[in-house]
């Protein structure tokens, strides 16, 4: 029966596995990365400068679902970058092969000494890249301590790169999200590599900016994205191969009512219908946290205010 549930756990990635055959060896390196941030891009680099040195091939292998969410054990993460973004990341950074793999609460019960096995099998794994804190296999227990030993009988090398401090600050998920939540879109630029965006189709609202003099597109944004702390932020926004300047808020717009969390969009000098298109944001400067007006004309004036801010911070 035990032989039974290894195969069965087994199983599930290495159909996924077997679907590439690679020419030759591979160095590897494994993560969620979700957000393909600098000190993700700093692995990478490492994990390519390694395999060109040793003629192999540069393969990074990632999963759709991060463990937390599957296992239950801790809160699921927002995500920073969705399934989709983060392939086109990965790949952007010039590696030969970025492989998605599913993972299950079945991937879960892997040992490391399994999944290793499977590497080495199906991807011909010569050299494993990892950071300091990385961890494989079930309940965590491939630590690089175990994965040295593993590999002088698997005849494979790990190479453990130190992480990325930039200013004092180790760069990590864990930072950024909390820079996100301060609303700090400097910090998660600087860290990220590039400014944080979200993506969603245009939805069907209150139209109540339309009535104030200042029509909003109202975004659908997955749920379990990561979002920054609610305020006015200065954006751009990517649409039908167009790029323009806008004026973002997010929050439960406390002047008329606290609804639900909603993004809402107003592009500058933009005229025209949005619904059901899809579009990317990129926040580039958070202006103030939102407020409750007295009246609607307080808040038009601010708004004003806000889109004059929006307009220097763009032309600057």
């Amino acid at each position: 029966m035990a032989v039974l549930e290894v195969h069965t756990h087994m199983s599930v990635i290495t159909n996924e596995l077997a679907l590439w055959k690679p020419a030759k060896d591979t160095f590897l390196t494994i993560g969620v990365f979700d957000g393909v941030h600098l000190g993700h891009q700093h692995l990478i680099k490492e994990l390519k400068r390694r395999a060109d040195a040793e003629d192999v091939l540069s393969v990074v292998v990632t999963f759709n679902q991060h463990p937390r969410s599957v296992l239950g054990r801790q809160a699921a993460l927002p995500y920073l970058t969705n399934g989709k973004d983060r392939a086109q990341l990965l790949q952007g950074l010039g590696v030969d092969r970025v492989i998605t793999l599913p993972f299950t609460t079945e991937v879960a019960q892997l040992t490391a000494k399994q999944f290793v096995d499977l590497l080495r099998e199906h991807l011909r794994m010569r050299g494993l890249v990892i950071g300091p804190d990385f961890a494989l296999g079930r309940d965590r227990e491939g630590n690089a301590d175990l994965l040295g030993r593993l590999a002088v009988k698997g005849n494979f090398r790990v190479h453990v790169v130190a992480p990325l401090v930039l200013d004092g600050q180790v760069v990590s998920s864990t930072a950024i999200r909390q820079a996100l939540a301060e609303g700090d879109m400097a910090s998660v630029a600087k860290w990220l590599g590039r400014p944080f965006s979200l993506r969603g189709k245009v939805v069907a609202g209150k139209r109540r900016g339309q009535l104030l003099g200042f029509p909003t597109a109202n975004l659908a944004v997955n749920p379990q994205h990561a979002c920054p702390a609610d305020g006015v932020y200065v954006v751009l926004a990517y649409f039908d191969g167009k790029v323009l300047g806008g004026v973002t808020n997010i929050g439960t717009r406390p002047t008329f009512e606290d609804g639900p969390r909603t993004v809402e969009v107003h592009l500058l000098d933009f005229q025209g219908e949005l619904y059901g298109r899809e579009m990317r944001i990129e926040l580039l400067r958070r202006l103030r946290p939102e407020l409750k007006f007295a009246t609607a004309e307080e808040l038009v004036t601010q708004m004003r205010r806000d889109v004059a801010q929006a307009r220097a911070f763009l032309e600057a």
